[in-house]
């Protein structure tokens, strides 16, 4: 081989950048990048190294995006959570049949993320689609890397439609109220814990009375969070102990569906929904934001702004908004909490 030759096969390109230019090599035209250098003929051992492991990596027409997908479906990379492998199957399934012919390491090429871009917009009109589309296909793509199956991929960071803040959507006291005024006992028995535990819907259905421990100065909720696996003791205030000593005797399971049988997350949030719409409450109210009046609960319990934080799933200063807001729509509180809130901040600067 000639002192300026190069392995047969070999694909270069020149891009321009800051002081000069920089020369990416590929094992062919439209193959895996395997290495970047200043120099326009590389003579370096570890350029021919690098060349031998990427012809040795599977072929474009051996390995197509179905395939990366499916090998990604079915490994242990996939959430233990139903919903979540429910999701990451769907869109999992969207994105190899959109790419069916396309080899996977079409993706170590810049335009792909174009073309990825392309793929997503047909669900422009729906910004929560549109972003999950992203979100799950370079999920994929980020685990094709880790395992060599690609050297790199362009779809890190892609925009985002839906953008919103939900720190101001918080149950008042006057929505609580006009809720508990028409919904049945066991609609208001979930609006009411969601309220004073801060809990999400699929923790709220396996709350038991076993879960319950007793404290020098009362009682508390001892739960293991299903998103994050957390631990979480949860004070247990008047307005909780009230519900919870109202739990049927010999019934384990503190929230229950309209014949006292086991509640399912979509029944709890459903139940809310459509008790919130025949109060004519705002539909943007769902049962998910009861968290927010539970972060100012915990504080007046005397949680931390930062274990609230944490309890939550939040930063410092979303929970720290939620309260602020909360305070401010609810007057009978507003002083006492806005206080204690200001003395929370002073803590955890």
């Amino acid at each position: 081989m000639g002192q300026h030759d190069l392995p047969k096969g070999v694909h270069r390109v020149r891009r321009k950048v800051k002081g000069g230019y920089r020369w990416h090599f590929y094992a062919w035209r439209g193959g895996p990048k395997f290495w970047t250098d200043d120099k326009r003929h590389p003579t370096e051992n570890e350029f021919y190294q690098a060349f031998a492991e990427a012809t040795a990596r599977p072929q474009p027409a051996d390995y197509m995006t179905p395939q990366m997908v499916d090998d990604f479906l079915s490994s242990t990379a996939m959430p233990k959570g139903e919903r979540s492998r429910a999701d990451l199957r769907k869109w999992g399934l969207r994105f190899a049949e959109h790419f069916w012919d396309a080899p996977a390491v079409i993706f170590e090429e810049r335009g792909s993320r174009g073309d990825v871009n392309a793929w997503r917009a047909q669900w422009k009109h729906s910004p929560k689609q549109h972003d999950a589309a992203g979100t799950h296909a370079a999920r994929i793509l980020n685990w094709a890397v880790e395992e060599g199956k690609l050297a790199e991929h362009h779809c890190h960071k892609l925009h985002r439609l839906y953008e919103v803040d939900r720190s101001e959507v918080i149950w008042a006291p006057s929505d609580r109220e006009a809720f508990n005024a028409i919904a049945p006992e066991w609609v208001r028995r979930i609006l009411c814990v969601a309220c004073e535990t801060g809990l999400r819907p699929h923790d709220l259905t396996t709350l038991t009375i076993g879960q319950i421990e007793e404290t020098p100065m009362g009682r508390r909720l001892r739960v293991r969070t299903k998103k994050r696996g957390r631990l979480a003791h949860i004070p247990i205030t008047p307005t909780l102990a009230e519900v919870i000593d109202a739990t049927p005797p010999g019934k384990m399971l503190i929230l229950t569906n309209a014949t006292g049988n086991q509640l399912t997350t979509h029944r709890a949030s459903e139940g809310v929904r459509q008790w919130r719409d025949k109060a004519k409450l705002s539909k943007d109210l769902r049962l998910y934001d009861a968290r927010g009046t539970a972060a100012t609960r915990l504080l007046n319990a005397g949680l931390s702004l930062a274990e609230i934080a944490n309890h939550m799933g939040w930063s410092v200063r979303y929970a720290a908004n939620v309260i602020e807001h909360y305070a401010r729509v609810s007057p009978d509180e507003t002083d006492a909490v806005l206080v204690k809130l200001a003395q929370a901040k002073g803590g955890a600067a």
